[in-house]
């Protein structure tokens, strides 16, 4: 078999772009651990307020599907899903009275779900948490109406080319 070359980049970048595959690498790493964090602030609180029952990744699938009633494929692309096994978690949320579910009338393989009252309870707890961070962040002058923006904006520019490599490239 052989390997196109043309198609990639050396592995050792010339000296003028280390600096930015440098920057690049530790952005990436921080998003990772901004991830993995998220997941132990929102854990936190659940323990802060006694609901021991479902996970962080749990939560934030609820927190996400809101008032929808979706299915599991819309929520991978719509990226509503970041984590482990979406189905897995999807029945333990049902099994749990979080989310009812109903198969589809008109695609019977599929299964739609929405929230149950108990899965808007834990909705609204992580709805609060975010605000309140919202307000701290500003608050406290750690990030303004600007900063947020610009950082969005950049991340929406990572998320579009990592997007486009993955559609245009193979």
């Amino acid at each position: 078999m052989e390997i196109d070359m043309s198609l990639h980049t050396p592995l050792s970048p010339p000296a003028s772009d280390q600096g930015f595959m440098s920057a690049y690498l530790d952005a990436l790493s921080l998003v990772e651990r901004l991830h993995r964090l998220l997941l132990d602030v929102i854990k936190d609180e659940f323990e802060r307020v006694g609901v021991i029952e479902i996970n962080a990744v749990q939560a934030l699938l609820l927190f996400n599907i809101g008032d929808n009633e979706v299915t599991a494929g819309e929520l991978k692309t719509r990226g509503y899903y970041q984590g482990s096994n979406v189905s897995y978690n999807l029945k333990k949320l049902v099994d749990m009275g979080y989310m009812h579910h109903q198969r589809c009338e008109i695609d019977r393989r599929s299964v739609r779900v929405r929230l149950t009252p108990k899965g808007k309870e834990i909705r609204d707890v992580v709805a609060g948490l975010f605000a309140r961070h919202a307000e701290g962040l500003r608050g406290k002058g750690v990030l303004g109406a600007d900063g947020i923006d610009q950082i969005a904006a950049a991340l929406r520019r990572v998320e579009r080319y990592w997007s486009d490599q993955i559609r245009y490239i193979y």
